[in-house]
């Protein structure tokens, strides 16, 4: 009993830690993003910027692709974790957390290009 009740302290610590880095994080970047002033851009800078964003996008792509795939196969391996952890909570735990980093990561993997739109302009 008092084990469970350590244990469970130390997981509202964890989830209050990370809400308070992602909240941090929100504070460090709303000013950078409201801070960019792009003015006036010409067509010749704009034609520059699109010919060097062209190689980048590929290997974007491709980092994003190869990142889903591998996504995939760690929810299987989640979920097959999360199937054969049985009556031990700590796995069913580990498989949900993993699930859960799994859904971050590819929503900040295909989210960025939105980000940096609108960053941009």
């Amino acid at each position: 009993m008092l084990q469970n009740t350590k244990s469970k302290k130390k997981e509202e610590q964890k989830e209050e830690k990370m809400k308070l880095t992602y909240i941090l994080i929100l504070l460090l970047v709303l000013p950078l993003t409201l801070a960019v002033d792009m003015g006036s851009i010409s067509s010749s800078d704009r034609a520059t910027f699109n010919e060097i964003l062209q190689p980048i996008m590929k290997i974007y792509n491709l980092v994003k692709y190869t990142a889903t795939v591998i996504a995939c196969v760690m929810m299987v391996f989640a979920g097959i974790t999360y199937i054969t952890g049985g009556s031990d909570p700590r796995r069913r735990e580990t498989a949900k957390q993993m699930v859960m980093y799994v859904l971050i990561g590819l929503a900040i993997i295909w989210g960025a290009p939105l980000i940096v739109s609108f960053v941009v302009g």
